[in-house]
């Protein structure tokens, strides 16, 4: 009598598979640019990888409960003030700064919680032009309070963080620009280039110079964020000429 043959487990016959390797991820502030003669860096094409952006938001600060929007104003806690690019030869005194968490959804889809130091004289004003953004689901990839360190840092050109206070001058000059007086506030930098001449800030953003290409984060005269902003009397560097600060609001109108 012959047996019949053992039987064989597909499983063991079938070649394994791999999972495909995950997406790259890029680290924003990793790889320093070679400088220009003006100290900024070379303005080099986008990485295919920031073309339409979309990077993660690493929450610095609990989330908003719910995904309702939050928003707090208040002195400045030490501990950020000492984190902060304030000191005493500034414009302003550290009494006249506000401490603001504010929610924000991220270009992840997710309701997130970010901080920021502004003109105390503006702080009411600039929770409620953040609510609206937030009730529109404008998407902000970061917002956080700039270090010291990032003033001198060598440039990296990927930088998308929305912030206000800044204690520097202005691009270029020697007067105080209106960030050091807390009076002014840059949205998605990246999505939203600074150009003058051959200038382009961040130096990696030029593939966002084409504001036909429609894609979360950008800011477009009349808009929700521009509407929003010009609510409170602010004006918006998007409509100047040379240059043109596609990020920048301000109360100063500079």
């Amino acid at each position: 009598m012959t047996s019949a043959p053992p039987e064989t487990s597909s499983a063991a016959t079938t070649p394994a598979t791999s999972a495909p390797p995950p997406a790259p991820v890029w680290q924003v502030g990793a790889k320093p640019l070679p400088l220009r003669r003006d100290g900024f860096g070379q303005i080099l094409p986008t990485p295919p990888v920031l073309a339409n952006r979309s990077l993660p938001t690493a929450d610095l600060l609990p989330p908003p409960a719910g995904n309702r929007f939050a928003g707090t104003v208040n002195p400045v806690p030490a501990g950020v003030l000492a984190r902060s690019t304030w000191q005493p030869d500034c414009p302003v005194t550290a009494g006249e700064l506000r401490y603001l968490t504010l929610s924000f959804w991220g270009f992840d889809g997710r309701a997130h919680t970010g901080e920021m130091l502004v003109n105390a004289s503006v702080a009411n004003a600039v929770v409620t032009v953040f609510g609206r953004l937030f009730a529109a689901k404008f998407p902000i990839e970061e917002m956080r309070v700039t270090a010291p360190a990032e003033l001198t840092a060598p440039p990296t050109g990927d930088g998308n963080n929305t912030t206000a206070f800044v204690c520097r001058p202005a691009r270029g000059l020697t007067n105080w620009s209106a960030h050091a007086y807390g009076l002014a506030i840059d949205v998605d930098p990246f999505c939203n280039p600074y150009t003058k001449g051959d200038l382009v800030l961040p130096e990696l953003a030029s593939a966002y110079l084409d504001r036909g290409n429609r894609r979360p984060g950008m800011i477009t005269a009349g808009d929700p964020t521009v509407a929003a902003f010009a609510a409170i009397g602010w004006t918006w560097g998007g409509s100047w000429t040379t240059p043109t600060d596609r990020m920048h609001f301000s109360s100063t109108g500079r």
